[in-house]
């Protein structure tokens, strides 16, 4: 169900709020907005980049009308954790209940998760970002390039493209601080996955040598450029 079909089903309107993603593109916040009501931004958790039901409980308040549990790059959120922080007065909605991730075979998603497994166990010049155990489906392969922050991880992109290898930022910049949802707030996790994560191609046509190269590249780049930032 869309976003905002659970709005309304959840009666969300005028003088809510709703506690949404700011790590993740700007149609939560939206259709939020669309409905009447205030979108809330909580940070993400390191590991899933979903949000953390820490920072979630941190904003609720007497005005919360629902928290929408966006999944990112094929990542569930964790919905227990969210209802929890919550409390059961407040529903979580989760955008993908009752779909089939629009149409998605099987057997692409069985072909992603192969080719991330790949990557996972060569990879050595970025770190991926993984919550293990999770039934990840894997519509990105995010990585987080180590160094100080945005320059580095931007120079290696560059470098990686150079190589041949296909690759781009997932979240150019956080809902928070685009003008049309500008917020004066911190969100640490937010802001450090929006300038170190990269997102390599794990897609269901990516062929074994491709990967191969990505390997190399990202091995041999090792994750730190300063010549080429600067």
């Amino acid at each position: 169900m869309r976003t905002a079909e659970l709005l309304r089903t959840a009666r969300v309107g005028a003088g809510d709020e709703v506690i949404v993603p700011s790590y993740a593109t700007a149609a939560t916040a939206e259709a939020v907005r669309d409905a009447g009501a205030l979108p809330v931004f909580a940070d993400i958790d390191s590991r899933s980049l979903c949000l953390d039901p820490a920072s979630v409980a941190r904003a609720v308040t007497a005005r919360t009308a629902a928290v929408v549990a966006v999944p990112l790059f094929g990542h569930p959120a964790d919905l227990a954790a969210l209802q929890a922080a919550v409390g059961q007065g407040v529903p979580v909605l989760d955008p993908t209940d009752g779909e089939d991730e629009e149409g998605e075979r099987e057997e692409d998603i069985a072909r992603r998760r192969a080719n991330a497994a790949h990557l996972d166990a060569r990879l050595t010049g970025v770190t991926p970002v993984m919550s293990p155990g999770v039934p990840h489906r894997y519509h990105s392969y995010v990585v987080r390039v180590p160094g100080n922050g945005r320059p580095d991880r931007d120079a290696f992109a560059r470098a990686l493209r150079a190589r041949g290898v296909r690759c781009r930022v997932p979240v150019q910049t956080p809902v928070h601080r685009l003008p049309s949802f500008r917020r004066e707030l911190w969100l640490p996790e937010t802001e450090r996955a929006a300038g170190e994560c990269l997102a390599l191609p794990v897609d269901a046509g990516t062929s074994r040598r491709e990967l191969h190269r990505l390997v190399a590249a990202c091995n041999a780049l090792g994750g730190l450029l300063p010549a080429v930032a600067a």
